[in-house]
């Protein structure tokens, strides 16, 4: 099952260490299966405020996704981000293919009529 590494980074002013890690994180995350789905694109606010930009990388599963954050590569890089752009990173699984809402909507019906 695919996972995903989703940042909501805040603007920040041009860096040379910015840059610096921009150029390298490709290499950090490659080795794990990761590519880039979403980079700095802009974006629709539909509801809400988003500022800043959407970062999303996809990899085979979950277990790849430590694997890259918790690797020595990219914790040797993450400070080049980190000192400079404020954000929120998270690493979330996706739903299987046969993933169906309707399940998830029941199981909350179950929940709420056992109360």
């Amino acid at each position: 099952m695919p996972a995903y590494a989703i940042a909501h980074l805040q603007e920040a002013a041009p860096h040379p260490e910015i840059a610096e890690y921009i150029e390298r994180i490709t290499a950090t995350f490659e080795p794990h299966g990761g590519r880039f789905l979403v980079h700095a694109l802009p974006h629709e606010e539909k509801e809400g405020s988003w500022p800043g930009h959407v970062v999303v990388i996809g990899f085979p599963g979950m277990d790849e996704a430590r694997a890259w954050w918790d690797s020595p590569a990219y914790q040797e890089i993450a400070p080049l981000r980190s000192r400079h752009i404020a954000g929120d990173i998270i690493l979330v699984p996706g739903v299987p293919d046969d993933y169906d809402p309707a399940a998830t909507a029941q199981a909350m019906r179950e929940a709420m009529s056992a109360q």
